[in-house]
């Protein structure tokens, strides 16, 4: 991974903060894509003292605003010539029904758009690379969700796990698209479901969701573990020529009927375009 450029979003914490130390140690130049400025530091410190590799900067983007998105797309664009692999890896579950300054629902607007609209942003920069690889993190929970064109956003019957779940049939989605329209491209786009992982994911959740969390934790999978399928898709030469596949525990799987339905892959691709004005 010497002098390859991977960008990784939501990397100071959890599988991000195991996925960019993990690529560091591999030689890999990384952006980490962070929110909050103090955390992203000392992740940066943490990383850089553990792997003597100093080549790690941070870009801060609130995932939940679209002009934060913009700015920190352009921010890469403007300081790197091209981008080798990109993670789609925040991911965020909110408490209740919230919409954000763009008038989306929150739980949509991070882990859906948020994915959609810096992928694009960045897609020349990506195909600028010789071989470029995107990955993209869902989770098995994607089986609890469904596509509904007439109620995208749950503004009826919302339920914080259903649109967690949504959002993470909405990641495949947005890979099977994405991976069909870079089919005569040097760029491959591939999804994941990274394991049941303790992390501090459910820190914005319900008061409900926090004690689930905390008492299934110890019966969860390590961030380490969970971030060892991003890391094989970032570098290992067995997928390079596979394109459109969801993985688990680095192995071609497959997802819901539904998260294989090309017509509604096409239908998200639109209606996430009009969402964010692209």
């Amino acid at each position: 991974m010497n002098n390859k450029l991977c960008v990784i979003t939501g990397a100071n914490s959890g599988i991000g903060f195991e996925t960019t130390k993990a690529l560091a140690k591999k030689g890999a130049y990384i952006v980490m894509v962070c929110r909050n400025e103090d955390k992203a530091e000392e992740a940066r410190r943490q990383i850089i003292d553990e792997t003597s590799n100093p080549g790690i900067d941070i870009v801060l983007c609130d995932f939940a605003i679209q002009s934060e998105i913009r700015k920190a797309a352009e921010k890469i664009k403007t300081e790197y010539d091209k981008v080798d692999v990109l993670i789609n890896n925040h991911g965020f579950i909110a408490s209740g029904r919230e919409e954000t300054v763009d008038g989306l629902e929150k739980t949509f607007a991070v882990n859906h758009i948020g994915y959609f609209l810096f992928t694009n942003l960045l897609l020349d920069h990506i195909k600028a690379s010789d071989y470029a690889r995107i990955i993209n993190v869902s989770s098995q929970a994607h089986k609890a969700g469904e596509f509904d064109p007439e109620n995208l956003q749950l503004s009826e019957n919302f339920n914080p796990t259903k649109a967690y779940g949504n959002s993470k049939l909405f990641n495949i989605l947005f890979t099977k698209e994405l991976a069909h329209r870079l089919v005569d491209t040097s760029v491959t786009a591939n999804c994941l479901h990274p394991g049941t992982i303790a992390s501090n994911f459910a820190s914005d959740a319900s008061w409900i969701m926090k004690t689930l969390f905390t008492i299934g934790k110890p019966f969860m999978a390590s961030p380490r573990k969970g971030a060892e399928t991003s890391v094989y898709l970032a570098t290992s030469q067995d997928v390079e020529n596979v394109n459109g596949a969801y993985f688990k525990n680095k192995k071609a799987a497959t997802p819901s009927k539904t998260a294989r339905d090309a017509d509604a892959a096409r239908e998200l691709w639109k209606m996430s375009e009009k969402l964010c004005g692209l």
